[in-house]
């Protein structure tokens, strides 16, 4: 027990030179790269932002991989990124096709699709729960939700009556 309350001094001035060094870092390259780094706007996105906090826990807690290698590889994580959002810009949905997941709509003007909700792994409890997290308090009032390509459920509510822009929904699946 007592090894987990001791530390070496020298350890104590690698981790906090390396969490300096790699939190300057990311800072740098996410000014270099831009915020869509940590955006969450595609799977690709989520999966950088978490890519980033592993690399960033295991290059500050560890000895391996080296300091230099391991800012070497985040270089690496974040000139991916922007290579991927720039191939999005240049190619458009090409690019989005392949590597993204397609919204999928959950519910339609107050009906439950439920062959939806199987396809995304989505229980009835877990809708219901983001419903009342958006405030939905009547089914009837919700135009649309849909299961966003990062996994986040986005409610689209109103008054009877109002209509969705078919602009909005125009890439999500069972709209």
């Amino acid at each position: 027990m007592g090894r987990w309350f001791s530390v070496a001094p020298q350890d104590v001035v690698f981790g906090l030179s390396s969490l300096i060094i790699v939190y300057l870092a990311i800072i740098a390259l996410t000014r270099l790269v831009g915020l869509r780094s940590f955006s969450k706007m595609s799977a690709a996105d989520f999966a950088m932002t978490v890519a980033v906090g592993s690399l960033f826990s295991t290059i500050i807690s560890s000895e391996n991989p080296p300091l230099l290698l391991g800012l070497i590889l985040m270089a690496g994580l974040f000139t991916g990124q922007w290579l991927l959002a720039y191939a999005r810009k240049i190619a458009g949905r090409r690019v989005s096709n392949l590597v993204d997941n397609k919204p999928l709509l959950l519910v339609r003007d107050g009906h439950i699709l439920s062959e939806n909700l199987d396809s995304a792994n989505v229980t009835t409890d877990d809708l219901m729960a983001k419903l009342r997290e958006a405030n939905a308090y009547n089914l009837d009032n919700v135009k649309a939700v849909v299961f966003e390509t990062t996994g986040d459920i986005s409610v689209l509510h109103g008054d009877k009556g109002s209509e969705i822009d078919d602009k909005v929904m125009e890439s999500v699946q069972g709209w």
